[in-house]
């Protein structure tokens, strides 16, 4: 398949530099689908251990396909992928997919199981983790997520933000190095945002956050990259990108109607 790569765009701040202390590092990715449409094109960044950062950017930048990438659904492009310095490939999968935990937009994709304690035993119990060990890692992954007077519930009883955090608790019952959401945020009510956002200010993990939910990633993640027509448009501090209405207009990146940037404050 064609991976042809073309120069990115300038950015507005530089990345910071790769060490040991990176969570994700991603140099030159460029993928094409079989039918021939170029979904990357050459996109560089470096997250370290414990940042938030959000990737923005309108539909069809490329923001699903280079997810994809992060733990090897998807492959056979050019560039590399790095994950707490493992590369992305066959010989270290089963590693890297422990390491990269990805929480879809939709819960019920990820809650199958006849009860909340269940579904979050599931991903550990595969892994070879058993009795005492895997008791703790759901006790644990419940607890981080407030869900922990709910083990015993079938998930299609909660509501749907409680389905939200039981998702996220499945994934951070595997110990992952990167929590990726995929927009965290919709079809949540305004209380369980703020529970939602609550949680993920307390996680001791690295974050991607896709999301259109600019004041959601304002709030949550000081860092945001800009994926535009499939390469790093713009990486820099959320608030800063957020102000440059010459940037955000280029992008089509839209504030809701009467936001002001100015008046949240950043990310912890």
């Amino acid at each position: 398949m064609s991976t042809a790569s073309r120069p990115a765009s300038s950015s507005s701040s530089s990345a910071p530099s790769s060490s040991s202390s990176s969570s994700l590092e991603v140099s030159g990715l460029a993928f094409a689908y079989p039918d021939g449409h170029q979904a990357l094109f050459g996109v560089d960044f470096t997250i370290t251990r414990g940042e938030r950062v959000a990737l923005l950017g309108p539909n069809g930048a490329g923001k699903t396909t280079l997810v994809l990438h992060l733990n090897g659904i998807l492959g056979g492009g050019t560039g590399t992928v790095t994950v707490a310095g493992l590369p992305v490939g066959k010989q270290h999968m089963a590693a890297v997919r422990q390491k990269v935990g990805i929480v879809f937009q939709d819960p019920d994709d990820q809650l199958f199981m006849p009860t909340v304690r269940e579904d979050v035993a599931f991903g550990p119990a595969a892994a070879g983790i058993k009795g005492a060990a895997l008791e703790e890692r759901v006790r644990t992954a419940l607890e981080r997520v407030g869900m922990r007077d709910f083990a015993d519930r079938p998930p299609h009883h909660l509501s749907f933000g409680q389905r939200r955090r039981v998702a996220v608790a499945t994934v951070l019952a595997m110990e992952p190095e990167i929590l990726v959401l995929d927009e965290p945020s919709s079809n949540l009510d305004p209380a369980s945002r703020r529970e939602l956002a609550d949680i993920l200010r307390s996680l001791d993990v690295t974050v991607l956050m896709v999301t259109h939910d600019l004041p959601y990633a304002l709030e949550l993640c000081p860092r945001s990259l800009v994926l535009s027509d499939g390469v790093i448009a713009a990486d820099g501090p959320t608030g800063a990108l957020l102000r440059d209405e010459e940037l955000m207009r280029a992008h089509r990146l839209e504030l809701p109607f009467g936001f002001d940037p100015r008046s949240v404050a950043r990310g912890a």
